[in-house]
């Protein structure tokens, strides 16, 4: 199941966080580059001492514990999310019922 959820996530091309159950720790924004039999191969990024530093690691299918992307993302500062009346007027769905809102 795991091998086809990351099949689907590779060909997505979708950022993910990735679980190594046997190094106890996260790859957080990975790309997954490569599948090759039970090989994985991510591409994620870090900041070190004031530098960006681009990793590639291969991991075998049974290492990997869990594997997350994000659905979402809202921003911190205080800043009004878009309603649905902030939508261009192209990209607005039609109200399937508009007698029933001529109030």
């Amino acid at each position: 199941m795991l091998d086809r959820k990351i099949y689907q996530l590779y060909n997505d091309a979708q950022e993910v966080w990735v679980f190594l159950r046997d190094q106890q720790r996260w790859l957080e924004r990975a790309q997954i580059t490569d599948l090759e039999g039970d090989l994985v191969t991510f591409r994620y990024e870090t900041d070190e001492d004031d530098e960006v530093c681009s990793w590639e690691e291969t991991v075998r299918m049974d290492s990997i514990g869990g594997i997350t992307r994000r659905l979402a993302a809202v921003p911190r500062s205080n800043v009004d999310p878009l309603v649905s009346e902030d939508c261009p007027e192209a990209e607005q769905i039609p109200d399937p019922y508009p007698e029933a809102n001529s109030d």
